[in-house]
């Protein structure tokens, strides 16, 4: 994903004047040629990330589109002032990008990981967050992104499934379940292929988003009445419940029951490890999730 980001921003570099990078160090060695030929919108600030935000919330207000790129907690985390002020306050738009994900850089110590981030930026009005599964996905929602003048955030991860699915609004389906089946089970971004091997033996429906802000409420609602039962399934590659509120802001008028996968809120991995290591610590992992699964519909 990480390299498809950078072909898509090194050609539209080249295409649109409007557009700028704005960097913090990391990954500034995909950009040097882009660097070379447009020295005035590919900016390198050095470790300063709550400066670079606030230089892409001032290139906004001039009109440029700028697209700002680091690894998450240093995106979301540490320069969250700068977001709620310089983007959110001041009603400019940029497209942040971030790598790194929950844990993909476990190797590298908490520092570079940031399973909070989408839950903190729900925190702010009018923000479009993108968790693609695939790379060409990433293309898609770039191209999407680059023309409009909003608030975008994209989370990039080392995780992917197979194949792309269509980038939008609304929920993709892969699996049907019966009209007398368990319920719903709703994967994000990259947790599809192993949510579909997960749930295999068992009658739900399978839907998948890339896109989880704004939720497509309407879509779960959907699927939920044509299941046996209104219960939903929440797998998510980030903070575990991150978008419960959604679910029951969809179903609330029926009867339900959820329950939501992901990253734990009540533990802290102080191990280094692995990507895969933390995942099956979190239950994340084909077995945790199948695990869930059966306990959750087979009551």
């Amino acid at each position: 994903m990480r390299e498809t980001f950078a072909a898509t921003v090194n050609r539209v570099l080249d295409q649109d004047p409007r557009t700028a990078l704005v960097l913090a160090v990391i990954s500034n060695g995909m950009f040097r040629r882009s660097a070379r030929k447009h020295p005035g919108r590919v900016i390198d600030l050095g470790i300063r990330e709550q400066a670079m935000i606030g230089v892409a919330g001032g290139l906004a207000l001039t009109g440029m589109r700028p697209i700002v790129h680091s690894y998450a907690p240093f995106l979301v985390e540490r320069p969250f002032e700068q977001i709620k002020l310089d983007l959110g306050h001041q009603d400019v738009g940029a497209i942040l990008v971030s790598i790194g994900a929950s844990y993909d850089a476990a190797e590298a110590g908490r520092t570079h990981q940031s399973p909070g981030d989408v839950a903190l930026l729900d925190t702010l009005p009018g923000w479009t967050v993108h968790v693609p599964g695939h790379p060409d996905e990433v293309r898609d929602m770039l191209e999407q992104a680059i023309p409009g003048d909003d608030r975008v955030y994209v989370r990039l991860s080392g995780t992917t499934n197979r194949a792309p699915l269509p980038v939008g609004p609304r929920l993709n389906v892969l699996r049907t379940g019966s009209p007398r089946s368990a319920g719903v089970v709703l994967a994000v971004g990259p947790m599809l292929d192993r949510t579909l091997e997960a749930t295999a033996d068992l009658d739900v429906t399978v839907a998948h988003t890339a896109t989880v802000r704004p939720f497509d409420r309407e879509g779960l609602s959907t699927l939920a009445a044509a299941a046996g039962n209104a219960d939903v399934l929440l797998v998510e590659p980030y903070l575990r419940g991150t978008s419960a509120h959604e679910v029951s802001e969809a179903l609330a008028d029926r009867r339900h029951r959820q329950r939501s996968l992901g990253v734990a809120r009540d533990t802290e991995l102080r191990a280094y490890g692995t990507s895969a290591e933390h995942a099956r610590a979190h239950g994340l992992d084909t077995e945790g999730i199948a695990k869930a699964a059966r306990d959750f519909f087979l009551v």
